[in-house]
């Protein structure tokens, strides 16, 4: 869903293209406790940065993990998002905080969720 996609800049109109590219554990390349995920943003890198204390929030709420590609989907989710907001416009990194992350993967989940009702509902058709 959100490892590659478009989201349209509502200043320019603009439609951009988003690719994911790498998943990055940042405490050996920031020194942070976080998750940094790479996009290409119409070519150009973008990145988000998860926090890790999310992960233990998850796991402790639903006894579930966060795998590096729901957290490819977090990421993209929060991506598209911030740039259909016009706050993504220009920016290199964004860093979540552990609710952001949460909101953003609850977002993803019901999505998945309901993509099967949706796909089965436009097969039946």
């Amino acid at each position: 869903m959100y490892d590659d996609f478009c989201a349209v800049d509502p200043w320019t109109k603009k439609n951009v293209h988003c690719i994911y590219q790498a998943l990055i554990v940042a405490i050996a390349t920031r020194h942070a406790d976080a998750v940094d995920v790479k996009f290409l943003v119409d070519g150009k890198p973008v990145w988000i940065a998860l926090p890790h204390p999310a992960w233990v929030k998850y796991r402790d709420r639903t006894g579930k993990t966060i795998t590096d590609p729901l957290a490819v989907e977090i990421a993209g989710h929060y991506l598209k998002t911030a740039l259909q907001s016009g706050e993504g416009v220009g920016r290199e990194m964004y860093s979540l905080t552990v609710n952001q992350t949460l909101q953003h993967l609850n977002a993803v989940v019901t999505e998945l969720e309901a993509a099967p009702a949706i796909q089965s509902q436009s097969v039946s058709s």
